[in-house]
């Protein structure tokens, strides 16, 4: 009797353990300086410190699947400017297939 109630106490505790750990980010840990050449580029992501990751960056995600990562837009000017140029928005336009009619 008293091994079940000590199994099922460390039940509780190992589920309440695991239901508070926080979930794993894929984070850039170092970012480059170097302008990434803007044809190999699919889309981006943001990374804000302390919001799971150690430092603030922007995540260059390129066709082949591999994220560069580069400076925080609020850090470098050439990093805002190709967010704001509606790149992504016109890479995805690209992409689209046209519809046969």
């Amino acid at each position: 009797m008293s091994s079940t109630t000590a199994a099922l106490l460390l039940l509780g505790v190992l589920c309440v353990s695991f239901a508070s750990a926080e979930i794993a980010v894929d984070c850039c840990l170092t970012v480059t300086e170097r302008r990434m050449p803007l044809n190999i580029l699919q889309s981006y992501t943001l990374q804000e410190a302390g919001k799971g990751c150690k430092i603030s960056a922007t995540g260059f995600i390129t066709k082949v699947g591999k994220t560069l990562c580069v400076s925080h837009p609020n850090d470098k000017q050439w990093v805002k400017s190709v967010e704001s140029r509606g790149l992504w928005e016109k890479m995805a336009e690209d992409q689209e297939e046209p519809t046969a009619d």
